[in-house]
C-alpha cells in the first residue's frame, strides 16, 4: 500500500490552500501555541495584570535569563506562547515600531495600532513563498486614551479584544475558570490572586514564586511593574488549599 504525504501534499508551501480551504502550515503554527506554557492576561478596574508559567527546562538555568512577559514601552507589555525565538523577533519589531511612533507623532502608539501592526506582520508570514508562520501567540497588553486593553494574536494575523484571556497548553482549562470566576470590578491584589489561582490548575508542577511570572499595568500613570519573587511569594501563600476549593465545589453542587 502507498500512502501519501501528510495533508495530501497541501502543507509543503505556505501559499497553497488545500481543498477544504485549510492552510495546513498556519494550523501546525497553532499546534506550536497549544504545546507552549500557558500565559494569561485579566483585566481589572485598576489596570491590567499578565502572569506567566515559566518552569524551567533545567534547574541549571538562571532563572533571569528566562523571560516570558517582555516590556514594550512604558505602558505596555506582552506574554507570549510557543516558539520563544518567534516571540523575541515580533517584540523587537513592536519594540522599534513603538519608538519610531513615539519620535514621529510625540505620543505613545496605542495597543490597538501596535497589535494590528503585530498581526500585520503575521499575516504577511501566511502569505508569500519561503516563509513560515510566526508559530507564537502574544497576549499584547496596555492602557492609553481607551483604558486598559488586552490583545491576543494569532499565528494567521488575526487578533481579538479581550477582558480576560489564556494562550498556551493550559487555556482550556483557564478559559472555563475565567468564565466562571471574572468579575472586571476586582481590585489589582484580587485580580493577581485570581490569575494565580487559575494558573496554578494549568500548571504540572507546584507554583514558587521561581517558575511564576508577574507584571501588572496600572491604569493610574500606565506604568509598567514586575511583581520581585518576594511579592509574588506573598501572594501565593495566600491562594486557598485545593482541598478547600473543592469542597466549597461540592456544598455547592448540594445546594
Amino acid at each position: 500500500m502507498v500512502f501519501g504525504p501528510r495533508g495530501g501534499g497541501y502543507d509543503h508551501a505556505i501559499t497553497v490552500f488545500s481543498p477544504d480551504g485549510s492552510l495546513y502550515q498556519v494550523s501546525y503554527a497553532a499546534e506550536a501555541v497549544k504545546k507552549g506554557s500557558t500565559a494569561l492576561g485579566v483585566k481589572c478596574k485598576d489596570g491590567i495584570v499578565l502572569a506567566v508559567d515559566k518552569s524551567l527546562p533545567s534547574n541549571l538555568v538562571e532563572s533571569e535569563s528566562f523571560e516570558k512577559i517582555f516590556q514594550i514601552d512604558d505602558h505596555m507589555a506582552t506574554a507570549s506562547s510557543g516558539i520563544i525565538a518567534d516571540a523575541r523577533v515580533l517584540v523587537d519589531r513592536a519594540r522599534v515600531q513603538a519608538q519610531v511612533h513615539k519620535l514621529t507623532y510625540d505620543e505613545e502608539i496605542s495597543v490597538m495600532a501596535l497589535t494590528k501592526s503585530i498581526g500585520d506582520l503575521k499575516q504577511m508570514h501566511t502569505q508569500y513563498g519561503g516563509l513560515r508562520p510566526f508559530g507564537v501567540s502574544l497576549i499584547v497588553a496596555g492602557v492609553d486614551s481607551e483604558g486598559a486593553q488586552i490583545f491576543v494574536t494569532e499565528p494567521s494575523g488575526a487578533f481579538l479584544e479581550w477582558k480576560a484571556t489564556a494562550i498556551g497548553s493550559g487555556k482550556p482549562q483557564a478559559m472555563d475558570l475565567f468564565e466562571r470566576e471574572y468579575e472586571p470590578t476586582k481590585s489589582m491584589e484580587e485580580t493577581i490572586l485570581l490569575s494565580l489561582n487559575v494558573l496554578r490548575k494549568s500548571m504540572d508542577s507546584e507554583m514558587t514564586s521561581s517558575n511564576i511570572e508577574v507584571v501588572v499595568i496600572t491604569t493610574e500613570g500606565g506604568q509598567f511593574n514586575r511583581l520581585t519573587p518576594e511579592e509574588v511569594e506573598s501572594f501565593i501563600k495566600q491562594l486557598p488549599e485545593d482541598d478547600e476549593e473543592e469542597g466549597e465545589e461540592g456544598e455547592e453542587e448540594e445546594e
